[in-house]
């Protein structure tokens, strides 16, 4: 039986003060949902709302995976998403969150996504996320009344890579917040690779890093 993937992305099209355009990075939805796929796993997309989100980044839409993404059905898929709310997240053996600044708006403090993600994480199901999607993890309580990230080896979109990238529109900074709630940060060169899984927890830095969080999750589900 193939494995269940739920992709949980952002309705989130603008982000600041001065309403900087935004969406769901396209390489971090492509790039997994790709190399999912060629592992012949059920890809289904939930989002906060329900709503068509946006993409960000459509200047990469001939890159081969984005265009195969947009072109073969992913695309049409995350379009026609469920309600969050609405979906019965315990059939799938893993989530993943993709970033772009929109998680940043409505996935910090969004309560059934919170419980979801401890709900999945807690019957060891994946909980995967990449660049600004390890926001989707912050304020995560497990049923001990520990935070998720505490005490795990994270990595997310860092200060670095923040400062020169939207630290202005930003409501704060990732990796500060993450480090605060006792997550054990894992920061590579700006813009470089860098995915790391701590058990059944897997995060990756930056858009980079979006294929081989992706591989890591398979790693996981296959093993």
């Amino acid at each position: 039986m193939s494995k269940r993937i739920l992709f949980i992305v952002s309705n989130s099209k603008a982000i600041g003060p001065k309403n900087r355009k935004t969406g769901v990075f396209l390489d971090e939805v492509a790039h997994p949902y790709v190399e999912f796929d060629d592992a012949g796993y059920q890809i289904d997309f939930a989002s906060i709302t329900g709503e068509v989100p946006a993409l960000d980044n459509m200047e990469a839409k001939d890159e081969p995976s984005n265009a195969r993404f947009l072109q073969d059905g992913g695309w049409e898929k995350m379009q026609n998403n469920r309600k969050l709310e609405d979906v019965d997240a315990s059939v799938y053996d893993a989530i993943f969150v993709p970033g772009g600044l929109a998680p940043m708006v409505d996935m910090p403090e969004h309560a059934v996504l919170k419980k979801v993600i401890a709900e999945t994480y807690e019957r060891n199901a994946v909980v995967s996320a990449v660049c600004h999607g390890p926001v989707s993890l912050l304020n995560v309580k497990l049923s001990d009344g520990t935070f998720l990230v505490e005490g795990k080896n994270i990595t997310s979109f860092t200060n670095n890579e923040e400062n020169n990238y939207a630290k202005d529109d930003v409501p704060f900074l990732l990796e500060s917040a993450l480090t605060e709630q006792g997550g054990i940060f894992n920061a590579a060169a700006a813009w470089q690779d860098n995915s790391i899984a701590d058990g059944n927890l897997v995060t990756g830095q930056n858009p980079a890093s979006a294929r081989s969080t992706a591989k890591k999750v398979i790693e996981i589900l296959e093993a």
